[in-house]
């Protein structure tokens, strides 16, 4: 537990005296450091990079939205898809260590992101991770 604070405290300092513009929540698997960015709802997770694209996939099936496309090589991923009303939404995973991959969620069309669609997926995605 002290260990997961240092190391907030730490991210902390660091992008307050760098001046990036991030937001800061909770800690442990699947709820470190948030970020949202032009549309673009971040996180990491404790779990394998393959782990985590069959969770994304499972969580898209699950919420009903079809899938469109599908990319990946051995360290990065990208699935499309549509959500029944036809909103685009876009996931994409990166490799960041063996046990840890990060995972971008954007939903909805450039200007008209949908955040609360991508909050309940990431949260999905962390439950189905568990």
């Amino acid at each position: 537990m002290i260990r997961k604070v240092l190391t907030f405290l730490l991210l902390s300092s660091y992008f307050i005296t760098s001046g990036c513009a991030v937001f800061l929540a909770g800690a442990g698997a699947g709820a470190g450091v948030y970020t949202y960015i032009n549309g673009e709802l971040k996180t990491s997770y404790q779990a394998t990079f393959d782990e985590t694209n069959r969770a994304c996939t499972t969580v898209l099936k699950s919420l009903e939205m079809v899938i469109t496309e599908k990319t990946s090589d051995s360290i990065k991923a990208k699935i499309k898809a549509k959500q029944t009303d036809g909103t685009p939404v876009t996931i994409k995973t990166v490799m960041i260590t063996p046990g840890t991959t990060e995972v971008s969620v954007r939903s909805g069309i450039i200007g008209v992101w949908d955040k609360k669609i991508s909050e309940l997926i990431h949260a999905s995605i962390a439950q189905r991770l568990q």
